[in-house]
């Protein structure tokens, strides 16, 4: 007879669950309430559990990841209740998105402990060795979730085990201290973990992941000698096991028309990539044959015409923020033309981003209402046909089309427009952790402690040559080198979910998010004349009564000492009287 486990968690900071989780573990011979897990199967399915539960964070049925970058400069979310408070100092302490990630995070750190509390009492049951690596395992779970809390919500209780109901009025601790915890966590567990999980798809963390984390956080505290150190021990570490993996042949469609062909990206940031490419250090898997273990994101992310709706997209801002081929900023570069403006650019536009002119999941894009009807290449994908088909242009009609004029071509994969249904669900994995990114913590880290030599060159270097763009000059100076850093972050990293981060450690967000965001949801042409300059931060300066004219706008605001951090839900502050709500709130 099947049991259903009920484990009673009693924190009251995991706000609609409050005092039980269901697990919904329904083993054959299931355990008896209360002892779960009593061995190392059950421990280690326990694990499992706390890893899945990281996949529950989304948003409009998108991983929250992937969300996150369309509440700032560089992407633009369909207006409303939810999205448009990021940028317009609106959040209210019962906004959707603003409050997800608290109750989310605290359900997995209910399932972490679950199993971490009980470790203890496995010893003689568990092999040493494994017992110490499911230890190591959870504590990393545990402080890659304080990560994620901090950045957005500033200090938070830290909950080292599970409270019971009676005791769980706790009062926030610090973000700095609960940062230095996380490091703590991190030396003491990195060396407990294996060099390589890759048997398990890259899911399951690794001594790499453990130190790129601890690089991460401290990178984000400025403690930029500790960072550099920790990055550069997940390099080496990674010396065979993680490396770039470059782009492929179609890379030779960026800044061509549709005719060419279409750019694509699977081979790292999709299915193909999922499975083989070196570049993933860590990654949240889906899978569509567990219940409840998929998403929506592709049919969010996706044209009109590919079946989507649009959802988010790229700005314009964005798109002058992208070099020319020649590495210079389109305001210094002789190869840039404002009347052909995706020609001669960093082909990176091109392969995160999606604009007009360009092919997306088998459609000529377009946005501007001279296009009524645009080609359809499935029936040469197919083999049906020689030629394309013309279609009606639904990217364009629409009255939900694109609202910032692009969309993202970055984690979404043609082969799920194959195979889904119109609100199509995907089991494509998401990437938490990978080398591009572990490079640039490296690189900024050596950069900010002002210990800068050829390691930094090829660091950034090497990212930049597998997008075929020019190598940086030798003999830069430290704010050079800051410009190009922030450059390769904006860029590389772009819809990977950093970019909140970002402009906020930076202290920018004031400055960028002030004023007018840019959106070209009419394929609207213009002129040199729109931008002045490309500044230190590598974001686009304008000439604000032209551009006023050209673009459509999206007034933005940034409240200092306020817009740094989020709203704790405010169902969390009734229910603990000893948590105090964020400033401004």
């Amino acid at each position: 007879m099947k049991n259903r486990i009920k484990i009673y968690f009693g924190i009251a900071l995991l706000a609609a669950t409050v005092s039980s989780c269901n697990l919904d573990k329904e083993p054959l011979n299931g355990p008896a309430t209360g002892t779960f897990p009593s061995n190392e199967t059950e421990a280690e399915n326990g694990l499992l559990g706390a890893y899945k539960a990281l996949t529950l964070l989304d948003a409009s049925s998108t991983p929250f990841l992937h969300v996150l970058d369309n509440i700032t400069d560089i992407g633009y979310a369909r207006p409303g209740n939810n999205y448009t408070p990021g940028i317009t100092s609106s959040y209210t302490t019962d906004n959707a998105l603003a409050t997800k990630p608290w109750t989310a995070h605290y359900k997995t750190l209910a399932r972490v402990h679950l199993v971490l509390d009980k470790l203890p009492g496995l010893q003689g049951k568990i092999p040493p060795e494994k017992l110490k690596q499911l230890d190591a395992e959870l504590r990393f779970i545990r402080a890659y979730v304080y990560s994620q809390l901090i950045e957005l919500y500033g200090g938070v209780p830290l909950l080292t085990k599970n409270v019971p109901l009676g005791e769980a009025n706790i009062a926030k601790t610090d973000a700095a201290e609960i940062r230095q915890w996380i490091i703590e966590e991190l030396t003491a567990i990195a060396d407990a973990l294996p060099v390589n999980q890759s048997a398990y798809g890259k899911v399951r963390a690794s001594s790499v992941a453990a130190y790129m984390l601890k690089a991460r956080v401290a990178l984000y505290a400025g403690k930029f000698d500790l960072a550099a150190a920790s990055a550069d021990q997940a390099i080496k570490l990674s010396n065979g096991l993680h490396e770039l993996t470059p782009f492929n042949e179609s890379i030779n469609y960026a800044g061509k028309n549709h005719v060419a062909g279409e750019p694509d990206v699977s081979n790292i940031f999709g299915h193909e990539g999922f499975k083989s490419s070196k570049e993933w250090i860590w990654v949240m898997e889906y899978n569509i044959n567990v219940p409840g273990n998929v998403h929506n994101q592709q049919y969010y992310a996706a044209s009109r015409l590919g079946r989507g709706v649009a959802y988010w997209g790229p700005t314009q801002d964005f798109i002058d923020s992208f070099q020319a081929s020649d590495g210079l900023s389109i305001t210094e570069s002789t190869e840039y033309d404002a009347s052909n403006p995706f020609a001669n650019r960093d082909p990176r536009l091109d392969m995160y981003c999606v604009r007009p002119g360009s092919r997306f999941l088998g459609y000529q894009f377009e946005m501007n209402s001279s296009f009524k009807n645009v080609s359809n290449y499935w029936p040469v994908l197919n083999g049906t046909s020689d030629k394309p088909a013309v279609v009606a242009n639904a990217d364009q009609s629409n009255a939900a089309r694109s609202y910032s004029g692009y969309l993202w071509r970055k984690h979404v994969d043609i082969k799920d427009f194959a195979t889904t249904s119109v609100n199509g669900q995907s089991d494509l994995n998401i990437g938490l952790f990978r080398y591009a990114e572990l490079l640039l913590i490296y690189a900024e880290a050596k950069i900010e402690a002002n210990k800068i030599d050829n390691s930094v060159y090829d660091a950034i270097n090497q990212i930049r040559l597998r997008a075929h763009m020019p190598v940086l000059k030798a003999g830069l100076s430290q704010a050079e080198l800051r410009k190009a850093l922030r450059y390769e972050r904006k860029v590389e990293l772009a819809s990977d979910g950093f970019r909140w981060y970002d402009l906020r450690r930076w202290g920018i967000a004031n400055q960028i998010l002030n004023g007018n965001l840019y959106l070209n949801r009419d394929a609207n042409k213009w002129t040199s004349a729109v931008l002045t300059k490309i500044d230190d931060n590598a974001s686009p300066v304008y000439n604000t009564a032209l551009a006023n004219k050209v673009f459509g706008v999206q007034n933005v605001i940034f409240k200092i000492n306020k817009d740094e951090l989020w709203p704790i839900p405010e169902s969390e502050i009734v229910m603990v009287p000893n948590l105090k709500q964020n400033p401004g709130y």
